[in-house]
């Protein structure tokens, strides 16, 4: 997969590397975000901006955490042949604010929740989605803390055995 990274109102870190590096881990656990031919944007900018994305094309009227715009439907991705032209996959949007408290709140690395966020946006994009049962929350959950574990970050959602 290739990524268009823009980087607004966040800290001078290697935001574009971090969000590399959790790509690839989704397409471990997510063969079908592997496809070269898929491109998706990732945006980390402010609460504000996130806050009017929320509201302008979710019809919610606060900032959150990371959206996800999928502009692929699933039975198209897991049908993409391998060769041909770039396939936009869809957009994901990091608050920093919201993203920076929740890792404060988290006790975690800033880094490490983005990353998380970006994997969760990553699977939204693939067509997974956390809302519509418990089962497929459980399953979408198991692929990031399996993605996670292979950059070496402990699970998101606590201790699992």
């Amino acid at each position: 997969m290739q990524l268009d990274i823009d980087i607004e109102e966040w800290p001078d870190r290697d935001w574009a590397d971090l969000a590399e590096r959790v790509a690839e881990a989704a397409g471990q656990v997510a063969p079908e975000l592997a496809n070269e031919r898929l491109v998706a944007s990732i945006l980390f900018t402010s609460d504000s901006e996130v806050h009017t994305l929320n509201r302008e094309w979710r019809a919610r009227d606060k900032p959150t955490n990371v959206l996800s715009f999928p502009m692929l439907p699933r039975k198209r991705l897991l049908a993409l042949a391998p060769d041909g032209p770039p396939e936009m996959l869809g957009d994901i949007a990091l608050a920093h604010e919201t993203c920076a408290r929740e890792a404060a709140e988290k006790g975690v690395p800033l880094e490490a929740h983005a990353a998380h966020l970006i994997c969760h946006g990553l699977l939204h994009l693939a067509g997974h989605d956390h809302e519509l049962s418990e089962q497929d929350a459980e399953n979408m959950e198991a692929l990031e803390v399996k993605a996670l574990a292979l950059m070496g970050l402990a699970d998101p959602y606590g201790d699992r055995t």
